[in-house]
């Protein structure tokens, strides 16, 4: 990506934009992004303001304190509401208390200190996971009114170093009470790869209602107009998820310290399959589902990183891309929450 302070490492992805961040220049150009998409949005001036604050607080932090910054800018929404929802990632120093860092007045490189505490008040919504030598993991949202509860499933997705459309994707729904949610990667990379990967998101949500098995049936026979994708789709009902994928998706309940990986059949939605099947696993109420494209490895462990299992979906997520996305090839991660 070359010497850079920042660059718009995407376009559109997730309906937002990655930033990389490492020197003071990139600040202004987060903060510009931050406030467009919060304009689109329809964020009042106070709102804005709040968001600017944000924005700018986390970039810097990222320029002062950290190594390999990276900051995604995207829009939000809950029901009929929407928000802009900011995820800050590093690859180090990381922090031992994050209670303490938080407080104004302390810092660890000269400043008047006072970032995290002006983000968490300008934040409806605030969540973050740091491990010494290992990182920090930030992710704040600021919405119009009142934050809505969070959400029991996130995701994130990025493409591969030099191309701006990403070819792996992600969507959740909520299917006669019961949460879908689909992970897929779209053959090869670039746009062909992210038209296939949106064929296969919009019939998804539009699949009749059905168990996982149905929903994969109905988009292999939507999208075979694409070049095809690797598609999982798991549904997550009281003490059991059900699981069904065609394809390099790979799936792992995590319960504890047990991590039990779920099952795919090899094929390509739209074009190659055997029969699609379909697997039940038991799964306690705290269990986490975790789903990701093949441009994450899957040597990852929870236990690893101290506190991670309790906190969001969404950092967690952004956990796991930082440290087990591959940088030469499209990755995408989703977490869930078994019994939520």
């Amino acid at each position: 990506m070359g010497a850079l302070a920042v660059s718009r490492e995407s376009g559109l992805v997730d309906g937002g934009l990655w930033f990389r961040v490492e020197e003071s220049s990139a600040v202004s150009a987060v903060r510009r992004a931050a406030q467009e998409v919060g304009a689109e949005v329809g964020l009042d001036e106070n709102r804005l303001g709040g968001l600017a604050i944000v924005a700018t607080e986390l970039a810097s932090n990222l320029v002062k304190h950290a190594d390999e910054g990276r900051l995604l800018v995207r829009p939000v929404r809950s029901a009929d509401v929407a928000g802009v929802e900011l995820v800050a990632i590093d690859a180090g120093p990381g922090m031992s208390d994050l209670t303490r860092f938080a407080r104004d007045g302390h810092s660890t490189a000269g400043t008047l200190g006072i970032g995290l505490g002006a983000i968490a008040r300008q934040a409806g919504w605030l969540d973050m996971s740091s491990v010494e030598g290992r990182g920090t993991v930030t992710v704040a949202q600021v919405w119009p009114g009142p934050t809505p509860t969070g959400p029991a499933a996130a995701a994130i997705s990025r493409p591969m170093s030099g191309e701006e459309a990403c070819g792996d994707g992600y969507a959740m729904r909520t299917v006669d009470g019961s949460r879908q949610v689909l992970v897929c990667d779209g053959l090869g990379h670039g746009p062909l790869a992210a038209a296939a990967t949106t064929a296969v998101v919009q019939a998804f949500r539009a699949a009749p209602a059905g168990p996982p098995a149905a929903v994969i049936e109905h988009v292999h026979r939507s999208v075979r107009h694409t070049r095809g994708a690797a598609v999982a789709v798991a549904q997550l009902d009281e003490g059991q998820v059900r699981y069904a994928g065609l394809g390099n998706i790979a799936g792992f309940l995590v319960d504890g310290t047990s991590r039990r990986g779920l099952v795919s059949l090899p094929g390509i939605a739209g074009h190659q399959r055997r029969a699609v099947r379909e697997f039940s696993y038991p799964a306690a109420p705290d269990a986490v589902l975790a789903m990701h494209s093949d441009g994450v490895v899957d040597r990852w462990r929870l236990e690893d990183y101290p506190g991670l299992r309790d906190r969001s979906a969404q950092v967690i997520a952004a956990t796991l891309l930082r440290d087990a996305g591959v940088r030469r090839d499209d990755a995408c991660v989703l977490v869930a929450r078994a019994g939520r």
